[in-house]
């Protein structure tokens, strides 16, 4: 019976370490899945290499690949395209956008209709009906004026 390349060892171990990323993200293993798939190649390369030197070639690759990301890979990802801003700030979306009241703002406080749900809002007492403007927000709660008609 043929023994199995060692290679090939190495691409199954970076084919489960790339699963496991997929299943627990988070965990670097997708970067060391990437070191153990780079070891495969070096083994094509250089087949008789030891097991010592396996493993301290792979120790190797899975720090500059481990670094590479935190250095290159990860500031791109936490860099925010322009105009994204607000992406997941929806109430932050929502400033300089008019909105009719579907309650009377008494005492400061009434909800307003935006799009097909409701949010609360104040401002200056206003009737039912009325456009406002939202100038800000505070948490959940949209600060209006009544808008300019004109």
């Amino acid at each position: 019976m043929e023994q199995v390349a060692t290679h090939y060892l190495w691409w199954i171990v970076a084919l489960l370490l790339i699963g496991g990323e997929v299943i627990l993200p988070g965990y670097f293993m997708l970067w060391i899945g990437i070191a153990a798939a780079a070891m495969g190649v070096v083994l094509l390369i250089v087949p008789d290499m030891g097991s010592l030197a396996q493993a301290i070639v792979f120790a190797a690759f899975a720090f500059v690949s481990c670094f590479a990301y935190w250095k290159l890979v990860r500031p791109r990802l936490d860099r925010v395209p322009p105009g994204n801003e607000r992406l997941n700030r929806r109430g932050e979306q929502l400033i300089g956008q008019r909105y009719v009241l579907c309650e009377a703002i008494q005492n400061g406080r009434g909800k307003a209709k935006v799009g097909d749900g409701t949010w609360l809002v104040t401002g200056p007492d206003l009737p039912l009906g009325a456009t406002v403007e939202v100038v800000g927000i505070d948490g959940t709660t949209l600060r209006v004026k009544a808008a300019d008609i004109g």
